[in-house]
């Protein structure tokens, strides 16, 4: 479906819980006691709806996730869905050694996994938990098992692992894996004032070898931008939707884990979907309000206060 300003709307963010094993200062607070809401089957029938929108893409987001006990037949469920051709998770690696082959099998192909740092004391200061070597040994996995894609997501904040991009980039050199830089927002205190953001500029700046990559995907256009070098297995790629946005190539919208539909990561309009959950038509029309409301650009560089923590939508 086209919005208002032309933009083709065909990626969905599904927000499937706002529980989280970890509690990283620059998202939320992490909690598993809350409930997640909206069921696997009411799931379905929402992203249905939306795929006869045109919907093509959807990524399956938290919170974490993986705390989903049914977290693959979500997956499942959505990979039958005419007209949907690709369904991919972000998670935070805890519990991806567990779900990696199991997800694969679901129908997932391809996966992001959150890691600001290599060390295990940042690590622990960052997320509140001692669990780095868990999400080591889920990235090894997802490789072992042989996702079509596979990134790193990187959140420099300075003063606290601003420290961390060389050991990052090593990572894409020595392995086919694309290790992404994506600029601190705000949806926590460190974020709101911006004087904790690492641009996506000042990173680069530190590797003058890398050079850009031709895109190959009009999906990776809108979001990253890529570099590698002659001795790169992957790339390193700069998300930067403060300092350089990319609003006016957005394709996405977002499925909060309560129904609801917030059709710009940096706007607070929600549209509830719950009343009309089983009402076809009605669901159908909603969504492509929606949609026709996705306002021209975000508004993180005018003072944006976040209404909701990210561990709410998923990112």
């Amino acid at each position: 479906m086209i919005d208002s300003y032309g933009r083709k709307i065909n990626y969905l963010r599904v927000s499937v819980t706002k529980r989280c094993n970890l509690n990283c200062s620059y998202c939320g607070a992490g909690t598993e006691k809350c409930e997640d809401g909206l069921t696997a089957a009411q799931i379905e029938k929402i992203v249905r709806a939306f795929a006869v929108n045109g919907i093509t893409k959807v990524r399956l987001t938290g919170g974490e996730p993986l705390v989903r006990s049914d977290i693959c037949e979500i997956a499942k469920r959505i990979s039958g869905i005419e007209g949907i051709k690709k369904i991919a998770l972000t998670t935070n690696g805890i519990r991806l050694a567990e779900y990696a082959k199991a997800l694969k099998a679901a129908g997932i192909s391809a996966v992001n996994v959150s890691l600001d740092t290599t060390d295990r004391e940042q690590f622990r200061a960052i997320t509140g938990y001692d669990m780095l070597h868990k999400v080591l040994e889920g990235i090894d996995e997802c490789e072992r098992v042989g996702f079509p894609s596979l990134r790193l997501n990187a959140v420099l904040v300075k003063g606290r692992n601003d420290d961390q991009a060389e050991k990052l980039v090593d990572i894409a050199r020595n392995r086919k894996i694309d290790v992404r830089f994506i600029e601190l927002m705000p949806f926590s205190s460190e974020g709101e004032d911006g004087k904790h953001i690492v641009t996506g500029k000042e990173i680069l700046s530190r590797f003058p070898f890398l050079e850009p990559l031709n895109e190959s995907s009009a999906s990776e256009k809108n979001v990253a931008k890529y570099y590698g070098a002659e001795s790169f297995i992957g790339r390193v790629g700069f998300i930067s939707p403060v300092s350089e946005k990319f609003c006016k190539d957005c394709n996405r919208i977002r499925l909060l884990s309560d129904g609801k539909i917030k059709p710009c990561l940096g706007n607070d309009t929600v549209f509830d979907l719950m009343p009309y959950i089983d009402d076809e038509n009605m669901l159908n029309e909603k969504i492509r309000q929606a949609i026709l409301s996705k306002p021209m650009e975000h508004t993180f560089s005018c003072g944006y206060a976040a209404s909701h923590g990210m561990n709410e939508i998923g990112g």
